[in-house]
């Protein structure tokens, strides 16, 4: 059997909203295409979403695991470039 990539997680939640922004930007540009990571956040983290897509529109997907309110999970994925 194959292996199973170790899944990346990011905790997010002892992190100051603006820390946060930083802590997603400077983890999801370093992602390599077609990776994921799963952040962990209270409450799930519907502005942070909104930036990343605004700066890098079609380059990640953004799936919510868990909406919280206490405790929030979303994979966040880069996509591969369209050819």
């Amino acid at each position: 059997m194959g292996q199973v990539p170790d899944i990346d997680v990011i905790d997010l939640r002892p992190l100051m909203p603006a820390q946060r922004h930083a802590k997603i930007f400077e983890r999801v540009t370093a992602l390599p295409l077609v990776a994921s990571s799963v952040l962990l956040t209270a409450p799930a983290p519907k502005p942070l979403y909104s930036q990343p897509d605004a700066e890098y529109p079609g380059q990640f997907s953004w799936t919510y695991l868990e909406p919280g309110p206490e405790a929030g999970r979303v994979e966040i994925g880069r996509l591969a470039k369209a050819a």
